[in-house]
């Protein structure tokens, strides 16, 4: 109930919309507050879905009317930067921002190449991930691409070494710990379990 939070508070936030972002999800800034909010609560682990980021500029008939890949990221990107420093803003004022961590992340890269319509296809090759509180050692960023995004190429790091990073924040240690497969056999949760050295 976010009425409880000052207006100052809810104003910091944003509006956002309600209303699903065509196939995606809606593009509405309090729910970094109402995940603020469950965090407080006792909440352990809280998703929040933000639009729909799917540039692929597609338009062709029978087709959803997607944005221009950089008409929607000036309009995207700027909103969501908006929750993300109030969250972590307001996360800091509470003594909250050693205890949670906040993470940013899509599920695949973009092509470097603009497509015929404007747009990025998908890309595995190379992705971006932010990280925030946690207690992890701010200010930096790790690991680099060839010129066009092509490839990694200092500092690659596997996603599941993102993993392991929370997992080790969530207290679950990942050299250890094992969960049956489908035939009942243990196996650890990552193949890849070294925790990222430079948070901390």
């Amino acid at each position: 109930d976010i009425s409880k939070e000052s207006p100052e508070t809810i104003v910091r936030y944003g509006k956002g919309n309600q209303d699903a972002v065509d196939d995606g999800s809606p593009m509405n800034n309090e729910d970094f507050l109402i995940a603020r909010r469950l965090v407080e609560a006792g909440a352990r682990c809280v998703s929040v879905s933000f639009g729909r980021w799917d540039t692929h500029s597609c338009r062709k008939a029978g087709e959803l009317a997607y944005k221009n890949n950089f008409a929607q990221l000036r309009e995207y990107l700027p909103r969501l930067e908006q929750c993300l420093l109030a969250l972590t803003q307001d996360l800091k004022e509470r003594g909250l921002e050693e205890d949670v961590a906040v993470v940013v992340w899509g599920e695949m890269g973009r092509t470097p190449r603009v497509n015929p319509n404007g747009g990025r296809d998908h890309w595995p090759a190379v992705s971006g991930c932010i990280l925030a509180g946690g207690g992890f050692n701010h200010g930096q960023v790790l690991g680099s691409t060839t010129r066009l995004a092509e490839e990694a190429r200092d500092r690659p790091i596997h996603y599941q070494n993102v993993f392991a990073t929370l997992y080790k924040h969530l207290g679950i240690d990942v050299a250890s710990v094992k969960i049956p497969d489908f035939n009942g056999r243990p196996q650890y949760l990552l193949q890849h379990r070294d925790a990222i050295s430079e948070l901390g």
